[in-house]
């Protein structure tokens, strides 16, 4: 498999664990994700303090292992939750993540009881007893009986919403990638974007206006970058490199001064003397210019600009704008655009 279907490469994994850590709270269940290798990808999710024993027992620990392997092919097989018991007689769910035929993953969910048993359900794993295993359960029985109690219909009611909501935001992160990918191509190949659009759906170009904004801006930004500027006194390189980098930034001349290891009042009287302009001056210049070119470029509308470039409120954005060009960004726009 490409690594463009590996999960950990589409998709922003801190975030994924507070949504796991938030669904196991909700639905009672310990929750972990795996990659479509087996290897978890997230940390577990409240594993309930029974089977955090049992998983770090040497005998036992090979049977839970087990358990959670021939669970993940079963429902990769079914493609669609399936709800088993594991060697303890605990009830465990193996929900597949399955975008354009392609097996991502897993849920792995459960480390609950049923308070009936309106169905026989399938023990994966036959665990053979003996006297080691017994007693190791005796030590463990407070916490097996504190395990949470659901109903089947319950449970089969939490596996269906996991398998569509994790599906569900897996191939948006797919269709995402996809697009920022077609994109980027388009580009670097400089081929006309309505030549890469033909063959894809309304939704997909939808996705192109609304996810790509911020690589459209870096983009047009990048070229502008290619006329940074080259100080020629070397001690203030390093700032003159950093504003043009971090563009979205509002930079201060104390951070600068820091940055080229002087004193503020030096770095100020040297920027003067580079530049003709004094800082306060010549960074809201620079935006402007950056702004002009986006605005002469894009239909990227004025919010987005302002945000991109660091400006608190698009108001703020354009009353500098107005003061540098004695014109608004919007009318700008209409009188240079390209």
């Amino acid at each position: 498999m490409s690594s463009h279907f590996h999960l950990d490469h589409i998709i922003d994994m801190e975030k994924w664990q507070k949504l796991q850590d938030s669904l196991s709270l909700v639905t009672k269940m310990a929750i972990i994700t795996t990659d479509y290798k087996g290897v978890p990808v997230t940390a577990h999710s409240h594993c309930q303090s029974f089977c955090q024993a049992v998983r770090k027992d040497e005998a036992l620990s090979p049977y839970c292992q087990k358990c959670d392997a021939r669970g993940g092919l079963e429902a990769v097989r079914l493609n669609k939750p399936y709800i088993y018991l594991c060697h303890f007689n605990i009830v465990d769910i193996a929900i597949p993540i399955i975008i354009n035929n392609q097996y991502m993953g897993a849920i792995m969910a459960g480390q609950v009881k049923l308070r009936d048993n309106p169905m026989e359900l399938e023990q994966i794993v036959n665990r053979p007893t003996n006297a080691d295993s017994h007693h190791k359960f005796r030590s463990l029985e407070q916490d097996y009986s504190s395990l949470p109690l659901l109903s089947y219909d319950e449970v089969s009611t939490i596996s269906e919403m996991l398998y569509h909501l994790c599906n569900y935001i897996v191939e948006e992160a797919v269709l995402k990638n996809s697009t920022i990918e077609m994109y980027r191509q388009t580009l670097l190949n400089d081929t006309p974007l309505a030549d890469s659009l033909a063959g894809h759906s309304y939704r997909s170009i939808v996705t192109i206006k609304n996810e790509l904004e911020h690589t459209l801006i870096d983009s047009q930004i990048a070229k502008l970058s290619l006329q940074q500027k080259k100080s020629s006194n070397v001690m203030l390189q390093p700032a003159f490199d950093y504003m043009y980098t971090h563009k979205n930034e509002n930079v201060k001349l104390t951070d600068m001064a820091a940055l080229c290891h002087v004193s503020a009042s030096y770095f100020s009287r040297m920027f003067t003397k580079e530049t003709g302009e004094n800082f306060s001056v010549f960074v809201p210049r620079l935006k402007m210019e950056w702004a002009k070119h986006i605005l002469e470029t894009t239909d990227l509308p004025i919010s987005q600009i302002s945000n991109e470039l660091g400006f608190s409120e698009p108001s703020y954005f354009i009353k500098t704008f107005k003061k540098f060009e004695r014109i608004t960004p919007s009318r700008y726009r209409q009188v240079y655009k390209r």
